[in-house]
């Protein structure tokens, strides 16, 4: 059996202020100094562990920020004395995809590295927007030999970037014709992208290539930040290059396992030049996803073009003609792979898929969808405390940042980003194992392992219309 793969992470502490979704209010007054106060008995420990209090300056009243909402000492309470109330400046995080809580989830995981537990439970809708109108099928979640990090039997999160040969050729004399398999084997079905928008900070590129060592992953950035990276971290990290990029940096392109190229009129031949002038290199093409993008990638693919990473934008929408976004990852990605399958050509290419994936669910939707494998990028800054201030268009902003990203130190910063890693692992892991899957490259494509809300409400409700229609014509 082969060795189990491990992210190693250890609790970091958060340098930024913590917003917690419920506040915990303690009006104090009427107290009876209990000596076996219900505070004592917080299922959390939120009181303890909590620093100190924050007081309103308006009302006196005192609060506590990292309240779980388990409700145990509202309701032990004799004299009714504490409630909890939702926290305003936790409702303006983020926007209405990169919701609070995302972000408040992705915080708790880079601080531990394990999966989040709250004690409110989930009380949100069970279908939304994008990623939030899949279930993925749990039926095998009671089988113990299958139980997640857990159980006994292995479960591979092993995935192959690169040039994947359906058939060998030779000639009479036994010598191979076919181009030979070329392959970056990666133990994490993601890759650490560049961040969704400009953050000026000099330890972040830095940070994300050593957290792509430690995760034996790879870490996407652009030619100029890969030249101020030490030599033992380059195999670690994918440059992102144009045309003029290659000519200028021709010397340097050996020290590379994967490089990318932007998508252009010419990029199939210099994808040829490139992996016929250096035997060690993998190119891929980055697309920024739109309704056209199916018929380019085919178009590629048949030219020699085995690897491509499709770009959607932060919310995980492709964009129109006229800049709006369109449609969701899901959709777009079913489409792109679908396609693939139809012309032959799917299991020849690989497809990284990033924009829009915010939580360890995603990167298991995206995977069903068709990805092979995904790069995660905002979710790297909201690690090390972004806010996602009006949806990363403010970031530049640095003096309004609350968490000074442009000043964070590049050893903090990996730490996290393992972290996080780490808890996305153990999340995939854990939804594996529960599907019954044993590696995640079963995963990708099975759709008929997921429901998806369109396709129920159609099926159960597709009639409607028809009726209505007859009605009207009646």
């Amino acid at each position: 059996m082969p060795e189990r793969y491990h992210i190693h992470s250890e609790p970091v502490t958060p340098r930024f202020h913590r917003v917690g979704k419920y506040g915990n209010i303690d009006w104090r007054e009427d107290c009876s100094r209990c000596t076996n106060c219900v505070k004592l008995k917080c299922l959390y420990d939120t009181y303890r562990l909590e620093a100190s209090y924050n007081r309103d300056p308006e009302t006196g009243l005192e609060t506590l920020d990292q309240c779980k909402a388990c409700l145990s000492c509202v309701q032990g309470c004799t004299k009714g004395l504490l409630s909890v109330s939702l926290n305003p400046e936790y409702a303006e995080m983020g926007d209405d995809y990169w919701t609070p809580d995302i972000i408040a989830t992705t915080w708790n995981q880079a601080d531990s590295g394990k999966i989040p537990v709250s004690g409110a439970g989930y009380r949100g809708p069970f279908s939304g927007f994008g990623f939030d109108s899949i279930w993925t099928d749990m039926s095998e979640i009671v089988r113990p030999t299958r139980d997640g990090i857990h159980g006994r039997e292995y479960i591979s999160t092993t995935v192959d970037i690169g040039i994947k040969p359906m058939r060998l050729q030779f000639s009479p004399e036994g010598e191979l014709l076919s181009e030979p398999s070329r392959l970056v084997e990666l133990q994490l079905p993601a890759i650490l992208d560049l961040p969704g928008w400009t953050v000026d900070s000099e330890s972040l590129s830095g940070a994300r290539a050593k957290a792509a060592k430690e995760l034996d992953s790879l870490a996407v950035m652009t030619m100029a930040e890969a030249a101020q990276l030490d030599a033992e971290l380059l195999p670690y990290v994918v440059p992102v290059m144009t045309g003029n990029d290659v000519e200028q940096n021709k010397e340097g392109l050996q020290s590379f396992r994967m490089v990318q190229l932007i998508d252009a009129p010419d990029a199939a031949a210099l994808v040829q030049e490139l992996q016929s002038t250096y035997a060690q290199l993998l190119v891929s093409v980055r697309v920024s996803v739109t309704p056209a993008s199916a018929d380019r990638i085919v178009q590629l693919a048949r030219e020699g073009v085995k690897v491509f990473h499709l770009v959607f934008d932060q919310h995980g929408q492709e964009t129109l003609e006229d800049g709006r976004p369109g449609r969701h990852i899901k959709d777009a990605l079913r489409s792109i792979h679908d396609r693939l399958v139809a012309e032959g050509l799917r299991d020849e290419v690989t497809l990284i898929v990033s924009g829009g994936v915010g939580l360890a669910e995603h990167m298991a939707k995206a995977i069903i969808c068709g990805a092979d494998l995904v790069a995660v990028d905002t979710p790297l800054l909201v690690a090390l405390g972004c806010r996602v201030c009006g949806g990363g268009k403010d970031c530049n902003a640095a003096a309004n940042c609350p968490a000074n990203i442009g000043s964070v130190e590049l050893e903090y910063a990996a730490h996290r980003m393992i972290n996080l890693m780490g808890a996305w692992h153990n999340q995939l892991i854990e939804v594996l194992g529960a599907m019954g899957i044993r590696e995640v490259r079963r995963l990708r494509g099975e759709t008929g392992r997921a429901i998806f809300l369109e396709d129920i409400e159609k099926e159960a409700f597709g009639h409607l219309d028809r009726v209505s229609s007859a009605e009207v014509n009646v």
